[in-house]
């Protein structure tokens, strides 16, 4: 606070005291209007107490130009000079309080506790102002009504605010005057009896309420509003009055009705598979599953809809779940593979394919999880089975390979050369069995692979004897890049098995992938379509699986290749439907 005064030791001492008084008290004092001024420039007060008669400018004076800053800075005007009009112009200037001094301590006791009070009065107008500028805002901003009104069958309304108007049609005055009433006039008449039960049933229970019901507005619309609201004014158990809220949710109610019927579409259009299947909305909410789905998964209909795939996907978080939609083609088929957690707690490895169909004007994602268990389980047989048939051959023929090597320095004879040649058809022909059995139709991570740099590594890891490459690429691709690295090694080891040892290839661009070309024998039409099977090959020295390789490889990554003439009489390979990094 901030105390001046004429009488230097005057305001001294009535700090001193007001300090031992209350220990919130921090007093500074001023000998006139001009220093009180400039104190208070200098620091936020919480009060003032003022004399009336000073050098200077009086008391009065220095009120008005308090005033003129701040009108609510509590003023205390305490002198000894003062008169019924000084009074009178005090109260008239915005003072807060006037006190004459008197004779004795008591005098301060009393000013302590006056200026205890104006202050404390003070925060809780600021309290009160802050308040209610809140809940005016708050008001302003909600989607709705807000009132008060009388807990009786036509529901006369004592205050309504809000949006009153663009909700009802009506406007706050009509409802406050009772020219329109809410439960008579606005709540539709096939509702009323049943709001009504309804309101009074759950006040008797916990003394609050919700309910949905339509309201019919000044125009003669129909909306469906959600109300919330408590009873006050108890008398005898039964609230006299109501105070709530009530909003529009009339397009909520109609997107319920769309989603019923859009679930029994959907369901029909999807119960007749025999496999598990999902109808989502294009933010991943499951709008309908069929019978298989609820059979597999052991969960009811009603639970499956209120759950997201990644609920029971334990391989897929919302993130990725949104990451999947987002970039699922608009004209093609998503294929990756997951495990799905039954209720049970069973995990089922699954393939899901996943489209985007167009469906009465609205576009969503049918997804159909076929359950691959039995060919996991078989390929994770083919895998023991070509890991064990590998060590078995790989033993007895390093073995033979050892004892090649003894005979060449010990006799030079050409039918040892025809040995070595075996030998090296036999290791191929296991590290090509080892590839497909462990590769099998499976890809690891896919990530941004940038294909020239690709091929030039290939190139590197393949025997080309004079053999050249020439890569005339630059683009980056979404692949796993060790799979797509035995793709580009197989292409370039035909090549160099059937077009000589100084064929010439080309690797080229495609809008859609790429293309392996060579300048060698080619391959005759009638036999493109035999190239891709299991150990066939028209190369003495081949093993058949190459290209056998080159197409799973493909089919994994949800790509096709095919086979044609280049430009130079050889073999051109095209792979196609890889995605651009970029896209």
């Amino acid at each position: 606070m901030l105390h001046v005064d004429g009488d230097p030791e005057f305001s001294e001492a009535v700090g001193r005291f007001l300090e031992r008084e209350d220990d919130r008290f921090d007093v500074t004092t001023a000998p006139d209007v001009s220093e009180g001024l400039a104190s208070l420039a200098e620091r936020d007060v919480d009060c003032i107490v003022s004399d009336y008669d000073m050098p200077g400018r009086d008391g009065l004076e220095f009120l008005e130009a308090v005033r003129s800053d701040d009108p609510d800075l509590p003023f205390i005007l305490y002198t000894g000079k003062g008169s019924e009009a000084v009074a009178s112009d005090a109260i008239s200037a915005g003072v807060t309080d006037y006190l004459q001094k008197e004779r004795g301590t008591d005098q301060y006791a009393i000013l302590a506790n006056r200026i205890a009070n104006a202050v404390e009065a003070r925060r809780y107008q600021r309290l009160f102002t802050e308040r209610t500028r809140r809940l005016e805002t708050l008001i302003d901003n909600l989607p709705g009504m807000v009132y008060r009104c009388r807990n009786v069958p036509d529901w006369p309304m004592e205050t309504v605010e809000g949006e009153v108007e663009s909700l009802s049609g009506y406007t706050a005055r009509e409802l406050e005057r009772n020219e329109v009433k809410w439960g008579e006039s606005v709540v539709h008449p096939a509702d009323q009896a049943e709001t009504w039960e309804t309101i009074q049933d759950s006040l008797s229970a916990d003394g609050t309420f919700e309910v949905t019901y339509r309201i019919v507005t000044a125009d003669r619309t129909t909306k469906w509003v959600w109300e919330r609201g408590r009873g006050i004014d108890e008398a005898d158990g039964d609230p006299e009055t109501l105070e709530g809220f009530i909003t529009d949710v009339t397009e909520q109610k109609r997107r319920e009705r769309e989603l019923r019927r859009a679930r029994e579409e959907y369901g029909a259009l999807i119960n007749g598979m025999n496999d598990t299947a999902w109808v989502l909305d294009i933010d991943g909410t499951i709008l309908a599953v069929n019978d298989a789905a609820v059979e597999t998964m052991g969960y009811s209909r009603e639970e499956l809809r209120s759950m997201r795939p990644h609920d029971f996907d334990i391989g897929l978080d919302e993130a990725e779940l949104s990451e999947l939609i987002e970039t699922m083609p608009t004209d093609g088929i998503q294929v990756f593979e997951t495990v799905h957690e039954t209720k049970d707690g069973e995990r089922i490895p699954v393939e899901i394919s996943s489209s985007l169909i167009p469906y009465h004007g609205d576009t969503v994602v049918l997804s159909i999880a076929r359950d691959i268990s039995d060919r996991k389980e078989r390929e994770e047989q083919l895998e023991r089975f070509a890991s064990i048939v590998s060590h078995d051959l790989r033993n007895p023929l390093n073995v033979a390979q050892g004892h090649l090597e003894s005979a060449r320095e010990e006799r030079d004879s050409e039918h040892l050369e025809h040995v070595a040649r075996a030998h090296e058809r036999m290791a191929a022909l296991v590290d090509d069995l080892l590839a497909l059995s462990r590769a099998g139709a499976r890809i690891g991570d896919v990530e941004s692979v940038d294909l020239g740099a690709t091929v030039d590594h290939c190139w590197q890891n393949v025997a080309t004897a004079n053999a050249t490459v020439r890569t005339d690429i630059d683009r980056t691709v979404r692949a796993d890049p060790t799979r797509l690295a035995q793709l580009l090694e197989n292409l370039f080891r035909n090549a160099v098995e059937h077009g000589g040892d100084e064929v010439s290839i080309t690797v080229g661009e495609r809008p859609d992938g790429f293309y392996v070309a060579d300048d060698g024998r080619g391959i005759a039409e009638q036999e493109r379509e035999e190239v891709f099977r299991d150990g066939y090959s028209t190369a003495a020295e081949g093993t058949g699986f190459g290209l056998s390789i080159v197409e799973q490889v493909a089919d994994a990554h949800g790509w096709s290749v095919t086979v044609s003439d280049s430009e130079h009489g050889g073999a051109r390979f095209d792979v196609v439907g890889l995605e651009s990094a970029d896209d």
